[in-house]
């Protein structure tokens, strides 16, 4: 049964024209292909299922279509309560004056990769740029040396253009890659250990559960998912912040001239280009939601992107409003006992590398073909533009 074809050519703006029908026609839809899966397009229906895992477990596929090759990598792959530990491990050190000490950090690294953009007079925003700032500020989060930083950025962007660009070929070997350094982390902080306040692994290594340690097997997964679980989306968010932008340039101007409008901008932009349209579950019993039976063990599809958009929840859900009253309604960063632990630091990442990119402007417009992603993410994965000017 197919209600919609994920499968066939888009560009940015097909899927969005999809969810909008699939929202008045057929809130729970199913398509054959990728697979076979089912897609919740409604807010109610996302959000509800996000935050009930008894009945929506993310044991079973994580994200449509399926990514993961081998491996568990909580906290993610699992629920509670046997996500807890490996969660609590790392959402303290994603959280206040640990996120903020970055800034300054985050401020060099966006000026030292705009210098040679600013001299040729423009470049692939995606590319040249917001796919490194993530990876950058990752690997110094993670106390990684220079060399495992470049390293980590060569190969996670590599990983990232092939989940984009949906080659699960390239996808598989750039991840067995990814998990040869969450290895090589492991080892190295048992035999030179660090404080658990300040580095993700050895808090991962100081937990115990009933006086028991983590497995290494787990570790090493959980470290795998925190090396790409704040690289890809980031990028994808920049993107389309940077074509909204492009194609708006009395709001370019505001933000250029109004540096409080940028923090509230942010969130209206990761409510109108959320990254992502195949966060997935699986059914642990039939569920009948709209008059429609989804049977217990198939998959479902938690489309964040078009819940975004709903009217019923957001007036006007297509446009950009930097005023919009309810932001707390976004489902940008997930609901329930899988909300992303990283909001805080990919918040600070947008905002700032915005800030930097409309400080060293006076304008910028697309020059040349933009690139869509595919599933699992939505929005651009490679957006050349041109600066009509620099400001330093």
């Amino acid at each position: 049964m197919n209600d919609f074809d994920p499968t066939l050519p888009e560009t940015l703006e097909t899927p969005y024209a999809l969810y909008r029908e699939l929202r008045a026609r057929c809130p729970v839809a199913h398509t054959d292909e990728l697979g076979g899966f089912w897609a919740l397009t409604r807010h109610e229906d996302v959000a509800r299922a996000a935050a009930d895992h008894a009945t929506y477990t993310t044991t079973v596929q994580n994200v449509v279509p399926r990514v993961a090759a081998s491996g568990r990598r909580p906290p993610l792959h699992l629920d509670p309560p046997d996500h807890t530990p490996y969660r609590k491990a790392i959402t303290p050190l994603l959280a206040g004056k640990r996120v903020d000490r970055l800034r300054p950090y985050i401020e060099r690294l966006c000026n030292e990769l705009l210098d040679p953009l600013v001299a040729q007079g423009g470049g692939d925003m995606c590319g040249d740029y917001a796919s490194v700032v993530p990876i950058r500020v990752f690997a110094e989060w993670m106390n990684l040396p220079l060399e495992q930083a470049e390293w980590l950025a060569d190969v996670a962007r590599k990983y990232a253009r092939a989940v984009g660009m949906s080659d699960p070929e390239a996808t598989k070997d750039n991840s067995a890659l990814l998990y040869d350094l969450a290895v090589h982390l492991l080892d190295d902080r048992k035999a030179h250990p660090r404080d658990p306040e300040d580095d993700v692994t050895a808090a991962l290594l100081a937990v115990r559960v009933d006086g028991a340690a983590l497995p290494d097997d787990m570790i090493v997964g959980t470290i795998r998912q925190v090396l790409v679980v704040g690289i890809i989306a980031p990028q994808i968010v920049f993107g389309a912040m940077v074509v909204h932008l492009a194609n708006d340039l009395d709001l370019q101007d505001r933000l250029r001239t109004d540096r409080t409008a940028i923090a509230p901008a942010v969130e209206e932009f990761l409510r109108l280009y959320t990254p992502y349209r195949g966060f997935a579950r699986t059914a642990t019993r039939d569920v009948t939601l709209h008059g429609v039976t989804i049977p217990a063990g198939e998959a479902i599809a938690l489309v964040y992107a078009s819940a975004n958009r709903d009217a019923a929840v957001f007036d006007d859900a297509e446009t950009f409003r930097l005023d919009r009253p309810n932001m707390k309604d976004s489902v940008a960063f997930g609901r329930g006992p899988h909300m992303c632990p990283g909001a805080g630091l990919a918040r600070l990442q947008l905002a700032v590398a915005l800030e930097a990119l409309l400080g060293r402007t006076t304008r910028f417009t697309l020059d040349g073909q933009v690139v869509p992603a595919r599933m699992p993410e939505i929005g651009p994965v490679a957006v050349p533009v041109a600066f009509a000017g620099r400001a330093a």
